[in-house]
């Protein structure tokens, strides 16, 4: 096996050099660069990364569990976060934790034991307390989707109460009274805290909370559907429904058009996260947008200033949604009042 030392003699340049161009530290002229470059090719030298992590007690490497690896909603955070880090020469593991608390637990302890720098989690099972017993565990991580007062500064998350009371607070300036909600997981934090920010809305226009009007659902489009079905069938259809996700409200909306009705003249509809899809859907659909993206950067940002110190870390750690206006709600009509 090829050594850095019969690499800098092929390429005639020292073994610092070597070294800068092996970790892309220092400024290396581009000419001297590809003179290390072809001697490596030539010997078939590769860098061995569990020597210098040892070496340097850093493996360059960051673990991220999410709930799941499909979807684009998980998809958009990841990219945000894997392409800042792999800028910064920096990659990532990936594990899923299935929003299971023994699963998470599993895959944070996989990613430890893999010699991870840090962490990005996206949790959903396991409990705060765990999180800010981990915290004192000298483990260097960041949460995203969620906020914990006692460890706020390792957590990025979106205010999912302003969430929920937007979607609602939306349909209500449309004239709107009898507003149906499908939630997801209500033992989900993000899911009860839209929930929370739905009867805040409905308290502040002066409306009656109706628990017969909110239907828990899992964050899948199936549960929209069935969600919907469950509405249409009570004798009495709302005449508008807010959904926790997009996914749900997709599900909504197919119930809606099987009993023949229409979106937004007979039904309104909001969703939550505005997934891709969401403006290409018929009709396009109104709905929160979650920055996803935006999220999975500044999660990237935070570790790469307080791992690796480059650069400050001077974003904000709650992002407050905002309501994409499309074409899936009308004003109510007056027959309807």
């Amino acid at each position: 096996m090829a050594t850095i030392k019969q690499v800098s003699e092929l390429a005639g340049v020292s073994l610092a050099t070597v070294s800068r161009v092996i970790n892309d530290t220092d400024q290396v002229k581009p000419a001297t660069r590809a003179k290390v470059e072809d001697a490596m090719k030539k010997l078939g030298y590769r860098p061995n990364f569990i020597a210098q992590s040892l070496a340097s007690n850093k493996s360059n490497t960051v673990g991220y569990v999410v709930p799941e690896l499909h979807g684009s909603f998980f998809g958009d955070m990841l990219s945000g976060s894997e392409r800042l880090l792999k800028k910064a020469k920096k990659h990532l593991f990936i594990a899923a934790g299935h929003s299971n608390e023994e699963d998470e637990i599993k895959a944070i302890e996989s990613l430890l034991g893999r010699r991870c720098d840090a962490l990005i989690l996206h949790l959903e099972a396991v409990s705060n307390d765990y999180l800010i017993e981990l915290s004192k565990d000298n483990v260097d991580f960041v949460v995203v989707n969620r906020y914990i007062p006692e460890i706020a500064d390792r957590c990025i998350s979106l205010d999912n109460v302003k969430g929920g009371y937007i979607a609602t607070k939306t349909l209500i300036r449309y004239g709107h009274r009898d507003i149906a909600y499908i939630s997801g997981s209500l033992w989900k934090s993000d899911a009860a805290d839209r929930l929370a920010g739905h009867k805040q809305a409905l308290q502040d226009a002066n409306i009656p909370y109706n628990r017969l009007r909110v239907f828990e659902g899992n964050f899948q489009a199936s549960s929209g559907y069935e969600g919907m079905l469950s509405f249409l069938n009570s004798g009495q259809a709302p005449t508008a429904v807010a959904c926790a996700n997009d996914e749900m409200a997709y599900g909504a909306a197919d119930a809606i058009r099987e009993r023949g009705l229409s979106i937004p003249d007979d039904i309104s509809l909001v969703g939550f996260d505005n997934i891709e899809f969401s403006r290409f859907s018929h009709p396009k659909l109104s709905t929160v947008d979650y920055p996803t993206r935006a999220i999975g950067e500044t999660a990237a940002n935070w570790i790469l200033s307080r791992i690796y110190g480059q650069g400050p870390f001077d974003a904000t750690h709650i992002f407050m949604p905002e309501l994409i206006s499309r074409d899936s709600i009308a004003m109510l009509k007056s027959d309807k009042a």
